[in-house]
């Protein structure tokens, strides 16, 4: 089950409100998220294009804040059919249902470490630059 390690509250995501519940289905699966036209959290690119990756540890309600990441790490990763992804991996998000692929089209959220570990520094060139 997926889980949030590493963020930074200050500059490592924001926070807004679930247009949609999150069922137990959803606890601990990571989504590539936006935002509707009225500001709340949907899977996928909303109005907004993809922004953050979501997790949530608990069934919530629409209207509840998250924190969408936009930086930071999760560990106990696990592809969407429950399976370990791959380490040195580079993922992208599908904008259409929030799911995550290695296909590179889409928005780059980032990449694993090791097979557990996610690295999410989403939206970013997928060349660094010096």
């Amino acid at each position: 089950m997926s889980r949030y390690d590493k963020y930074d509250p200050k500059d490592g995501g924001f926070r807004a409100p679930l247009n949609a519940a999150m069922v137990t289905a959803d606890v601990g699966v990571m989504y590539a998220v936006g935002l509707n036209t009225s500001g709340r959290v949907v899977k996928g690119a909303g109005n907004t294009g993809i922004l953050a990756v979501l997790v949530v540890n608990q069934p919530m309600a629409a209207g509840e804040i998250v924190d969408c990441m936009t930086d930071g790490e999760i560990v106990e990763f696990t592809l969407a059919n429950g399976s370990a992804a791959a380490a040195g991996t580079r993922y992208y998000g599908v904008a259409a249902d929030g799911t995550f692929s290695t296909t590179n089209t889409g928005t780059r959220l980032g990449w694993t470490v090791e097979a557990g570990r996610f690295i999410a520094r989403v939206g970013r060139g997928t060349n660094p630059t010096t």
